[in-house]
């Protein structure tokens, strides 16, 4: 027995693939001189952190052998 499809309802939207708009969108404003500096100067901003805070981390990072070679806690001398 054959089934009969439903109607899709908002058929259109099944052709929307296909669908050609002959209207233009307008161009696209161009950044101000203000709104480009203000961009690199974000950015700016946030590699200047990352470097601060690479900086900044870079002590607790590293291991000094040296260190922990000559200094003995009391309990390991026997205080």
């Amino acid at each position: 027995m054959f089934r009969r499809r439903e109607p899709v309802p908002f058929a259109f939207l099944a052709e929307a693939d296909r669908f050609r708009s002959n209207v233009t969108p307008p161009p696209r404003e161009r950044a101000s001189v203000s709104q480009i500096a203000g961009s690199w100067l974000w950015g700016l901003t946030i590699v200047a952190a990352l470097v601060g805070s690479l900086v900044v981390g870079m002590p607790a990072l590293t291991t000094d052998h040296s260190t922990s070679q000559t200094q003995q806690s009391q309990a390991s001398q026997g205080h």
